[in-house]
C-alpha cells in the first residue's frame, strides 16, 4: 500500500526541531558511554579518576589507550570497551545524520511525484 504523497515539504522549523532532538539523543549516548568507560577503566584498570576519563575518552574518539593496562580484568574491560566503542560510534553517526538523511529522502521524493507519469529517471 502505498502512503498519501504529502503537500509540501516540513517547514525548517520542523527539520531543526528534529535535528536538536537527534543531537541530544546522541550527547546522551555519548556521556553514558563515556561515564561506562571511566568507570571501568577506574575499577577494572585501577587508574585514578582524570586518567580513566583521558582513556575512556581517546578510545571512544577513535583514537587509542593512553595509560598501558597490565590487570587481566582491566584488558579484558578495555577489549569490550573498545568494541562497544566502534558501534557506539557508528550509532551516534546514524541518529546525528538521520534528520538531514530523511529530509532528503523526502525532498526526493517530492521531486519524483512531480514528474509526468511514464516518465521515470
Amino acid at each position: 500500500m502505498r502512503q498519501p504523497r504529502p503537500a509540501s515539504m516540513p517547514p525548517r522549523r520542523h527539520f531543526l526541531r528534529h535535528l536538536a532532538r537527534s543531537a541530544g539523543v546522541a550527547g546522551v549516548v555519548m556521556v553514558g558511554s563515556l561515564g561506562v568507560g571511566v568507570l571501568g577503566y577506574h575499577r577494572f584498570g585501577g587508574l585514578g579518576w582524570l586518567d580513566a576519563l583521558v582513556n575512556a575518552s581517546m578510545i571512544l574518539a577513535g583514537m587509542g589507550p593512553v595509560d598501558p593496562i597490565t590487570s587481566v580484568p582491566g584488558k579484558l574491560f578495555a577489549s569490550f570497551y573498545a568494541l562497544f566503542s566502534g558501534v557506539t560510534f557508528l550509532t551516534v553517526a546514524a541518529v546525528l545524520l538521520a534528520p538531514a538523511v530523511h529530509r532528503f529522502l523526502h525532498r526526493f521524493h517530492l521531486e519524483l511525484a512531480d514528474e509526468p507519469p511514464g516518465k521515470t529517471p
